[in-house]
């Protein structure tokens, strides 16, 4: 019969998936390589599974082994948690509040609307989370979080939703591309070109639709989820692509975005909780949000 693990295991048995060999996961815990094989054969024995293949002399972790590192992911993020809910009491009297972003916007844009929304609330801890937006959506109801910047598909009544960064799509290039001679990209102008598209989700749903309604086939290179890797690509010389000009932010000098016609939007939304416990933060933040998607897109489109 499995007997109960201890942390100590879990500990060791998360450093030997994280550090691919005993002896690094070992330097890592600060322990002794025999310790840390013993910590692992302990586990084993204690759970009846198999969780490493010995290969040559390494572990090869087993899927029972991956099946259980998730659950252990989930176990750690919910000790970093409670660690950022103590350093947060600790500080209770410099006011707190908790972002989730959707991945398209966790790089350069949420840092520049946080640094622009700390230097007026220098007293202010914060803590930011990149995860989907259904996933930001349960935790602003269950007060992980207090503020999220979602896509538009959630609808949940337990939340106050309001239109955030409402830009419409625009035709990102390398800065020596044919098309930046052009103000405004039609359709027409993508058929047969290199592509970067988005994953059939969300924005790449709404981008194929638009260009199988106009019978416009430009031609994929590559295909992702994430904006950073199509941006990425786009700025390397591999294609053109439709993005969400919030998504160019920390790229503006190795890009050119030129309006598309028709518009095409992609609704991005700010949520909260209607009793939200930090609400005057949770409307600066807002704001300050807004204003750096404003700027952003004037700047991308030469408005200024």
């Amino acid at each position: 019969m499995p007997k109960h693990v201890n942390l100590r295991q879990i500990e060791a048995f998360k450093a030997v998936i994280e550090h691919g060999t005993v002896s690094r996961a070992a330097e890592r815990m600060n322990i002794s390589q025999p310790a840390m094989s013993k910590l692992i054969a302990h586990l084993e024995f204690d759970t009846d599974l198999k969780l490493f293949d010995r290969v040559k002399g390494r572990l090869a972790p087993t899927g029972h082994a991956m099946r259980l590192y998730d659950e252990v992911g989930r176990i750690f993020a919910g000790v970093r948690q409670v660690e950022s809910a103590v350093e947060a009491i600790r500080r209770e009297e410099q006011g707190r509040i908790a972002v989730g972003v959707v991945p398209g916007l966790s790089g350069a844009f949420i840092q520049r609307a946080m640094t622009s929304f700390l230097q007026e609330h220098s007293n202010v801890f914060c803590t930011i989370d990149s995860i989907t937006s259904q996933w930001i959506a349960d935790w602003v109801i269950t007060r992980k979080v207090d503020v999220g910047l979602v896509d538009a598909q959630v609808d949940n009544p337990y939340l106050v939703r309001e239109p955030l960064m409402e830009h419409p799509l625009v035709c990102i290039m390398p800065i020596d591309h044919p098309l930046t001679a052009k103000s405004v990209v039609e359709p027409k102008d993508l058929d047969g070109l290199p592509f970067v598209a988005f994953s059939a989700a969300d924005i790449g749903l709404l981008v194929q639709r638009t260009l199988d309604g106009h019978r416009i086939k430009p031609r994929t290179v590559l295909v992702s989820n994430a904006a950073l890797t199509v941006c990425e690509f786009v700025a390397a010389g591999h294609g053109v692509a439709l993005v969400h000009p919030a998504m160019t932010s920390g790229l503006e000098h190795r890009l050119v975005a030129r309006r598309f016609a028709p518009e095409v939007y992609y609704h991005l939304q700010l949520c909260r909780s209607a009793d939200s416990r930090n609400a005057h933060l949770v409307e600066a933040f807002a704001q300050q949000v807004r204003a750096t998607a404003d700027e952003l897109s004037a700047v991308m489109l030469n408005d200024r």
